[in-house]
């Protein structure tokens, strides 16, 4: 194995973590919601309408950036695996991962522009994801098949890791608490201004700048096979790709894979880009908090990440992704059932447990622990299970389809919970539809049997 070259492609995951981690999560996410709220509510809403109002803006932004991701990640695949071309698409990419996280610095408290906001935020989207299909492919050509499951467990821990280490400098040094200083008692470097939110607003510009930065081990030490450059050809691109897909008829085991990782992805990602909104308008927390429950949610994430591979290595892949799983659904289920007041109909006290934090706030940090950790291993074991389906010469079509099935329906969980919530004006009650979908990819797993596939149809 070449270790310096798996480095590099650890490098991705650290350098592009914190779109998710500060932006899709913990800072910007709950800043959003919270000028979202604000905005409804001076428009004339109740408190608990906004709330709803802000959180079902935000689920029908994702649903947008879905389905774009939906339908071209499959044709990118194809036509990269048919010019043998993976570096430029993954440059293309960089670069407006860098303009959709940069630009959320004119997202201002007053007069917020919200479809602005989540506009930025899928474009960002949108090229993170697209740039992940290219870079996952790379990893059947890392190391010995064997392996795979280790290398892919410490990318995803590795990533963790620069996610809370980004989030930690973010919270010291330049994001603004209600007093007016950052988390350690000084003022926001650089001159940021709390009174315009100018220290939270520049979380898109730090995580811009930090991708720039931490891309480049990737780009220095992360080569291409000898071999590719050929011309582009869409035809047959496309064609190898409708073969692929007409090819899971005889693939049960793959067949049952994609659609199971398309279902439990999907409410994952839910999980994430909801779990800021939630935060900000179901339990009230300021942005500063939700940030230190992010270091705790990173944390586990990189910690059982890491655990997670070596799990995968012994048992394999799907009995990881089992475990995750049903943590996950178990997760959903408290936060349905959990409101400021109550957990499951009963009364908690309003006492503080720990320092300010009560009782739903120390359950909510737990189940944060937990969806950084499950979340973290579910992802690095399906990176790992699809390997298991493919080849190195197919892998970036292979990982195309991935993608597909992950994201063809990955408008459909921010989807229903925005249709959820604004049918039922409950936030709590529009996070219910993830609990089905968690549910459902652990039925489909009982027919996941990589093992059983003829090694000729790989």
């Amino acid at each position: 194995m070449n270790q310096k070259r798996i480095w590099g492609w650890w490098f991705f995951d650290w350098a592009s973590q914190p779109f998710h981690t500060l932006l899709m999560t913990f800072i910007f996410s709950v800043y959003f919601a919270e000028i979202a709220q604000r905005h409804f509510l001076q428009i004339g809403d109740s408190i608990t309408l906004a709330g709803a109002q802000a959180q079902t803006l935000w689920g029908y932004g994702l649903s947008i950036s879905g389905i774009a991701i939906a339908i071209l990640a499959p044709i990118l695949g194809a036509v990269a695996d048919t010019s043998g071309r993976r570096m430029p698409w993954i440059w293309a990419f960089s670069a407006l991962y860098v303009i959709g996280a940069a630009g959320l610095w004119y997202i201002v408290p007053n007069q917020p522009p919200l479809i602005w906001a989540v506009t930025l935020i899928g474009i960002g989207l949108i090229a993170t994801e697209f740039a992940a299909i290219f870079t996952n492919a790379l990893l059947p050509g890392l190391a010995p098949r064997d392996e795979i499951g280790r290398v892919s467990g410490s990318g995803f821990a590795f990533g963790y890791l620069g996610g809370v280490i980004a989030l930690l400098v973010m919270l010291m040094l330049f994001q603004e608490t209600p007093s007016g200083k950052t988390i350690i008692g000084i003022d926001p470097l650089l001159g940021l201004d709390p009174a315009h939110r100018e220290g939270t607003r520049f979380v898109g510009p730090f995580v811009a700048i930090w991708y720039v930065i931490f891309m480049i081990p990737f780009f220095l030490w992360v080569r291409e096979p000898r071999g590719t450059g050929r011309a582009i050809r869409i035809g047959p691109a496309m064609r190898d790709l409708w073969a692929l897909v007409r090819s899971l008829r005889h693939r049960p085991s793959l067949a049952s894979w994609l659609a199971s990782s398309m279902l439990s992805r999907d409410a994952l990602n839910g999980l994430y880009g909801f779990g800021g909104v939630y935060a900000a308008t179901v339990l009230g927390w300021p942005v500063f908090l939700a940030g230190i429950f992010g270091i705790v949610s990173a944390v586990s994430a990189s910690l059982i990440s890491w655990l997670g591979g070596h799990a995968d290595r012994r048992w394999g892949p799907k009995f990881v992704i089992v475990i995750a799983t049903l943590t996950l659904t178990a997760i959903c289920v408290v936060i349905v059932g959990m409101d400021r007041h109550s957990l499951f109909g009963m009364p908690l006290s309003a006492a503080p447990v720990i320092g300010n934090l009560r009782l739903p706030d120390v359950i909510f940090f737990v189940c944060g622990a937990l969806i950084g950790g499950a979340g973290g291993a579910l992802q690095a074991a399906s990176r790992t299970m699809m390997v298991h389906h493919t080849t190195p010469a197919r892998a970036t079509q292979a990982f195309g389809l991935y993608a597909l099935s992950g994201k063809a329906t990955a408008f459909l969980a921010p989807l229903l919970i925005a249709v959820a919530t604004a049918m039922t004006g409950n936030q709590r009650i529009g996070v219910s539809p993830l609990i089905l979908l968690f549910l459902l990819g652990l039925i489909l797993l009982v027919w996941v049997k990589p093992e059983q596939e003829n090694e000729a149809e790989l």
